[in-house]
């Protein structure tokens, strides 16, 4: 279950005449919404892919110790969010791993020192195929591969997922390596519920109850529009920076996806509100005096987790006192005039982030439409592509 809470929000900073403007526009908004392309992702998930999924996941791990996943923004950031989420800190779980997401030679280098001694399956992801990052770190690992592996060994720890043309598509085409695929209709952002994720998230989660809550999510169109145009109001009072909270550490991929979700969607054409993370309580000892006191231009969205602990401190349940602190700054800030958006889970599991997956994809499509730009396209990222092309040119 997930609980929304945006009274202290309504309360504080915005008042309901402030949100009717928005509110009136709701069926103008929806009319647009499908009108869009590359709304794929707004039907029911079905499971028919399943068993296809579960029986890779199975012979990878009859013949490896871990997967490779080389992926970037889109294509790796939904899965490594939830790998993170669902992942014990200290755990011997079947390994995920991923890399393509940076050019850092430290990072390659101890990664190919790291496999030398592993038996390891990729999974290559990029819906163009072209994508620049993902050709680099693609090809450095399968040079490592044909030294440590036959051709015929190869075509069985290669697993590319793309779209319908470009080079990892006549890659697997040429080679006969084994594909999934992320249709034509889903950008990247947007694409959490098709195999670019599924299948990496197929060896340590539940991917069924993942889908049960994303496809039962469809109902929270009515909870997403209100949020985002909370949103929109707030960025009219001159709140123009998000603030994704969480207060669990290895949650902190999540809100990173969240950044990407809605930067990438509503960043367009001068608008847009700029959306950063904090994890507190580490970060309110570094950015807890600004936001508390200092330049009222952000607001805050807490994500919360209540959770069971085992572990007592002072005669007192851990999960207690995290509990209490989660209050105790949601009720500072509000004293300080800093507007707090509350969404709560009740307990950490695959269904209820299907539901949560669903609710923000939604709010990120209506709040770009309230911006009235385009959610689903990125023009600006094929502009430094571009640029990044030519620079690279001119080092040959």
């Amino acid at each position: 279950m997930i609980n929304f809470d945006f009274k202290t929000t309504i309360t504080n900073v915005v008042k309901e005449e402030d949100l009717l403007q928005y509110k009136n526009k709701k069926n103008e908004i929806m009319e647009s919404f499908q009108k869009c392309d590359m709304i794929g992702w707004d039907k029911n998930v079905s499971t028919d892919n399943i068993n296809h999924i579960k029986q890779m996941m199975k012979e990878v791990k009859k013949n490896s110790s871990l997967l490779l996943v080389i992926g970037i923004g889109g294509s790796f950031l939904g899965s490594k969010a939830l790998y993170d989420m669902f992942e014990h800190y200290f755990s011997d779980q079947f390994k995920v791993i991923y890399c393509g997401y940076s050019l850092s030679s430290n990072y390659l280098s101890d990664l190919l020192k790291l496999l030398k001694d592993k038996d390891f399956t990729v999974n290559v992801i990029s819906k163009s195929g072209n994508t620049m990052e993902i050709k680099l770190a693609y090809n450095l690992i399968k040079g490592f591969m044909q030294e440590k592996y036959s051709e015929e060994e190869i075509k069985q720890r290669i697993i590319v997922t793309t779209g319908t043309s470009g080079y990892l598509y006549e890659e697997a085409r040429t080679n006969n390596y084994r594909t999934l695929s992320i249709p034509d209709d889903i950008g990247g952002r947007y694409s959490m519920m098709t195999d670019a994720h599924l299948f990496p998230l197929s060896f340590n989660l539940d991917i069924e109850q993942l889908i049960s809550g994303y496809n039962d999510g469809e109902v929270m169109k009515k909870e997403a529009y209100e949020y985002a145009i909370i949103r929109r109001s707030l960025f009219d009072k001159n709140k123009i920076i998000e603030n994704y909270v969480s207060f669990e550490p290895k949650y902190e991929m999540f809100i990173e996806w969240l950044k990407q979700l809605f930067g990438e969607s509503e960043g367009k054409n001068g608008k847009g509100i700029f959306p950063t993370s904090t994890i507190f309580t580490r970060d309110l000892h570094s950015l807890g005096q600004f936001i508390q006191e200092g330049n009222k231009i952000l607001f805050e969205t807490f994500i919360i987790v209540r959770q069971n602990s085992e572990i007592n401190i002072d005669n007192t349940n851990l999960n207690n006192i995290n509990n209490a602190v989660v209050d105790a700054v949601r009720n500072a800030h509000y004293k300080g005039n800093v507007a707090v958006n509350f969404i709560e889970i009740d307990k950490l599991n695959e269904y209820n982030m299907g539901l949560l997956i669903r609710f923000f994809f939604y709010s990120a499509a209506f709040s770009s439409l309230l911006f009235e730009v385009n959610p689903f396209d990125q023009p600006g990222v094929e502009v430094y592509k571009h640029e990044i092309k030519k620079s690279l040119e001119n080092l040959k």
